[in-house]
């Protein structure tokens, strides 16, 4: 039996966005989703609890991360990443191969794997497909991702080419190294740059290798939003429909809505928590960078529209001041608000799809957030 299963619910009349149910041994969740990150078996500032009372359902950690950082086999001792962290909803663990490709300048690709350094000691390591296979084992997710090569943008034709038919044989040897696939999913990542013949090829790879789900890898990475959606309009057509779509790496509010528009399930992004810590708050009327001066006697909520823990207790004005003063808990108000904000918007994503509006939706909110007028704002 596969541990991960995907229930067709319902397809927006207005847009073909999708809503679905995703079910997994640490419970089930509707789709559209973010997942908030937490790389290192945490989220940064929040709790397990808090993100229980955020309504969070699954959350991201880094193989790549905790292979360095406490090591696969302490978190095996501890009986899994769940029992390790004290979370007992969905866990999803990348590859690590974005990691190895964004973090170190010094790596040799070869079929065998990738040769790199260690970005924090500078140590000699060597990752393969059959090493984040056991390292994935090893910490016991529910959703486990392929080990697969993550190219640059901008790419040329022959480099992806070749990029892609490597990452398919490496699909095939993560397939034949998963060791647990009664108890963990593993998903196969459709790569191909901007490349739409690329991008048929790779899916058709990885949909012939049956994987229980699929995410669109090498997105978000730096090219325009504008060659994302005309990626996923030639893409997503080629997955499966029974099976769960995760769009890797992508959490600003416009993509959310783009991406579901365009058939995708599940998405991932340290954006919220990253700008968050920097002072940046996602709101309903769009970007507001609370360390700015103007709210140093602004005694509002961050967004008035908005009924989360922050919200509901602290004013702008007194967590600018905390931010100021490089309070954690300051950081910690505005995680929360930003992961409370996507979640609550992914809400009103799937109750639009029930409703058959996400259209109408989308144009609403764009207008309110600002994204529609000239040289607006983004993160």
């Amino acid at each position: 039996m596969q541990p991960i299963k995907y229930e067709l619910i319902k397809t927006c009349k207005q847009t073909g966005a999708r809503l679905g149910r995703v079910t997994t041994p640490h419970g089930s969740f509707e789709t559209p989703i973010f997942m908030p990150v937490g790389t290192l078996a945490t989220v940064k500032t929040m709790s397990p609890e808090d993100l229980h009372d955020m309504n969070a359902k699954i959350i991201l950690s880094n193989t790549y991360h905790l292979w360095l950082r406490p090591g696969e086999e302490i978190i095996r001792e501890a009986g899994g990443l769940h029992k390790f962290m004290n979370w007992d909803g969905a866990i999803l663990t990348d590859s690590g191969g974005f990691q190895v490709f964004s973090l170190s300048d010094m790596r040799e690709i070869e079929e065998e794997g990738v040769h790199f350094r260690n970005h924090l000691s500078g140590e000699k390591l060597f990752l393969t497909p059959e090493k984040a296979m056991h390292i994935q084992n090893a910490l016991s997710s529910d959703i486990m991702m392929a080990f697969d090569e993550c190219p640059p943008y901008p790419a040329s034709y022959e480099y992806m080419k070749n990029s892609v038919e490597r990452t398919s044989r490496w699909a095939e040897r993560c397939l034949q190294a998963h060791e647990r696939k009664d108890v963990q999913g593993l998903f196969g990542i459709v790569q191909g740059g901007e490349y739409e013949d690329l991008r048929k090829q790779s899916a058709a790879d990885l949909t012939s290798l049956d994987f229980p789900g699929y995410a669109v890898g090498g997105l978000s990475v730096g090219e325009p939003k504008e060659v994302m959606n005309r990626v996923l309009d030639f893409t997503t057509p080629h997955l499966p429909t029974n099976k769960p779509r995760y769009l890797m790496g992508v959490g600003s509010p416009d993509s959310l809505i783009d991406g579901a528009i365009r058939g995708i399930d599940m998405f991932d992004c340290v954006l919220p928590t990253r700008i968050a810590r920097n002072g940046t708050c996602m709101t309903s009327e769009g970007r507001l960078v609370i360390r700015n001066a103007k709210y140093a006697r602004d005694f509002r909520p961050i967004d008035e529209h908005c009924d989360c823990y922050a919200c509901k207790n602290y004013s702008r004005a007194y967590i600018r001041h905390l931010m100021k003063c490089n309070e954690t808990f300051g950081f910690r108000l505005t995680t929360y608000h930003n992961l409370y904000f996507l979640l609550k918007l992914m809400e009103q994503v799937r109750e639009a799809i029930k409703e058959d509006r996400l259209g109408d939706f989308r144009e609403a909110f764009f207008e309110q957030y600002g994204f529609n007028k000239p040289n607006a704002k983004n993160f």
